[in-house]
């Protein structure tokens, strides 16, 4: 009778070697996302912090700055330059609902109308981003110039009359006005809307809107119980993007306007730059920041997409 051997017992894991290989396949996104986290601490958490210290000095460039929590620097900048938040919000309200009334139909004509001109049409809508803001914003000059053809049609049409009314123009003149500071955000901004309202129409499955006309419902209805609805991300994505810069930007204020078409955006600039008041420049900036994201975000939860942007 002879005796086999029996196999040997399979060789049962290295835990140890597996939890460790487990840990690291964990932590691969982590590392991933380093590089970016990095980048906001350096160039965003920590210039934050140091506003945020700035605004609470006192001094002068002569003598120096340092840290006295003086926070009634906050409300004495607010109490002084009121006049230009408003104005800042209303310019940019009111650019960012013509960017909205500009830009809907013609992302609804690239996205469902165009079809083999759509990448050409989506190249013409990125194109004014190949030349700089400040050319860009140096030609409305010339655009909108006294005794212009557009300042001419304007006038013919009876339009410098109406918003002369509302304080927007002045007479037969468009620059230095209002008007002009907010028909350069408009132009600026207008891609920053088209763009997420393009990308948010084009995902509509086309077969809805053949089943709302199988269903009897009008054009209207169907934009009205069907596309907007759908499109209401990139609406929500769209208004954000043109309203947040356009609130502080100071450029088209600077070149288009007058002192009294003046935004805060400019005021932060001068008391920066100009006036040298540092802790001033830095409460502005925090200022401004606040109301926009508590804008920010009442517009959202209004808006009922706070898990689609």
């Amino acid at each position: 009778m002879t005796i086999t051997e029996a196999p040997p017992a399979p060789h049962a894991p290295d835990r140890p070697a597996v939890r460790k290989t487990a840990t690291r396949k964990r932590l691969v996104p982590y590392w991933l996302l380093l590089p970016g986290i990095l980048w906001l601490l350096v160039f965003f958490a920590l210039p934050m912090v140091y506003q945020a210290s700035t605004s609470v000095q006192t001094g002068s460039l002569e003598k120096g700055f340092e840290v006295t929590w003086h926070f009634a620097t906050y409300w004495e900048a607010f109490t002084e330059y009121w006049p230009q938040f408003v104005r800042s919000l209303l310019y940019a309200g009111t650019a960012t609902v013509l960017c909205l009334l500009l830009g809907y139909p013609l992302a609804y004509l690239i996205a469902f109308k165009a079809g083999r001109w759509r990448n050409l049409l989506l190249v013409l809508v990125i194109a004014p981003f190949f030349t700089s803001f400040l050319i860009r914003t140096l030609a409305w000059k010339t655009i909108l110039a006294d005794g212009g053809a557009v300042v001419g049609a304007l006038d013919a049409l009876h339009v410098l009359d109406v918003t002369g009314w509302l304080g927007w123009t002045q007479g037969d003149r468009v620059l230095a006005t209002p008007m002009a500071v907010v028909c350069g955000l408009t132009y600026n901004f207008l891609p920053f809307m088209i763009l997420p309202l393009y990308t948010s129409l084009e995902r509509i499955d086309g077969r809805l809107h053949e089943a709302a006309k199988d269903l009897y419902a009008s054009p209207a209805t169907t934009f009205r119980k069907v596309t907007f609805p759908l499109s209401m991300p990139g609406v929500v994505s769209g208004t954000l993007l043109t309203f947040i810069p356009a609130s502080g930007d100071y450029v088209n204020a600077e070149l288009l306007g007058s002192t009294d078409t003046k935004m805060v955006g400019n005021v932060i600039q001068s008391q920066f730059l100009r006036v040298l008041d540092y802790p001033t420049a830095a409460a502005l900036s925090f200022i401004l920041m606040a109301i926009v994201l508590i804008m920010v975000t009442v517009y959202i939860r209004r808006a009922g997409t706070e898990d689609l942007v």
